[in-house]
């Protein structure tokens, strides 16, 4: 090969990555879901607020996000499925926070609750956002400070938060389906060992390699580290994976540079709620058309749910460059474990010794 034609090859490789990069997909989502997702998780901020006690209504906003994964089925089956959402929002939040109590437990406790939840969502084909808010609620559950006789309060105001997300997504169902017909209830397709199990052991294993790499490099606070490998973990191909781990890396760049921004401002309380209100409006609407452009609005939204009750009691600085830090490491252990899962000889490898571990048959 020429060295001419090894630039060519380089040249077409980098107009498909900056393609993929800035592809912007169409979308038929209606503007009142975004509106609604917002008010699910910026109602119970205004609500702690109003009583001077930000820590629970940050607490109960992060239940808010079990809204978002309402399917757009008949009325029935989207409150059914949206409730068991919800059961599974707060026990993962509570394993979290019990985590804490033990520490030398955290990472035993987030990566099987990884395995069970991705093996749950890939039985019932939930769809996006997946694993990932499951995941997310018990980091930060297992990074939140408490003591032993705060977590049935902890686990109660989660509780309250995906509550009122359920009441508002009957409401806004209520609304919506006299507008647009309801998707059909589509039969679940047939289970496969290697889909279900397989790739839950693995994206759960990853998602405990990134904690593990996160508390041997002693980072504080590493919440956003298992939540990082997960998004980028779940694409459904290795070009994906990819896409994903540039996207998030660029978007949460980027991200960083408007929380460093909306952190050096003088934020109050009722600010950071109407700031939050906005930020998860722009997401709703921009996620299902550009990933990476959204991330830049995540960034700065789950900084501020994670650290808003604490925000003015240290410097900004250390606290962007720790979430830049995390990314990096949750990216490059979920491209590391998505080059796995798609890996034929991999799964060839493993997935024998894994059926005599776990005594499953499977009829393929």
């Amino acid at each position: 090969m020429t060295q001419t034609s090894r630039w060519q090859r380089l040249g077409l490789l980098l107009r498909d990555e900056w393609r993929q990069l800035t592809t912007v997909r169409p979308s038929d989502r209606p503007w009142q879901m975004p509106f609604a997702a917002a008010l699910a998780t910026g109602l119970p901020l205004l609500v702690g607020a109003w009583f001077d006690r930000m820590d629970y209504g940050l607490v109960s906003s992060l239940g808010g996000l079990v809204f978002l994964y309402m399917p757009e089925t008949p009325l029935h089956h989207r409150m059914v499925s949206l409730m068991a959402c919800a059961f599974g929002m707060t026990a993962c939040y509570a394993l979290g926070v019990m985590s804490h109590l033990v520490p030398p437990l955290m990472m035993g406790v987030l990566t099987f609750t990884a395995i069970l939840v991705t093996m749950v969502c890939r039985f019932y084909r939930v769809g996006i956002p997946g694993s990932l808010f499951f995941i997310m609620a018990a980091s930060i559950g297992a990074y939140s400070p408490g003591s032993l006789m705060e977590v049935p309060l902890k686990v109660g105001l989660l509780a309250m938060g995906c509550l009122l997300a359920c009441a508002i997504a009957f409401l806004y169902s209520l609304h919506i389906l006299r507008l647009r017909a309801p998707r059909p209830v589509e039969p679940l397709p047939r289970p496969t060992f290697d889909f279900v199990v397989f790739d839950s052991v693995v994206i759960g294993l990853c998602v405990g390699l990134s904690l593990a790499l996160a508390q041997l490099l002693e980072l504080a606070k590493a919440y956003w580290v298992p939540v990082s490998c997960l998004a980028v973990i779940q694409g459904m191909s290795l070009r994906a994976v990819w896409d994903k781990q540039i996207q998030r890396l660029l978007g949460t760049a980027i991200g960083l540079i408007v929380a460093w921004g909306l952190l050096m401002m003088p934020l109050d309380k009722w600010s950071i709620s109407f700031v939050m209100i906005v930020l998860a409006f722009v997401i709703e609407v921009a996620v299902v058309r550009h990933y990476g452009f959204a991330t830049i609005f995540i960034t700065p939204m789950t900084i501020l749910l994670a650290e808003a009750a604490t925000l003015g009691e240290g410097a900004v600085m250390p606290l962007i460059q720790a979430r830049f830090l995390d990314t990096v490491l949750g990216c490059a252990t979920g491209l590391l474990g998505g080059v796995c899962l798609h890996s034929p000889g991999f799964r060839a490898l493993l997935t024998p010794p894994l059926r005599r571990v776990l005594s499953v048959k499977w009829r393929l």
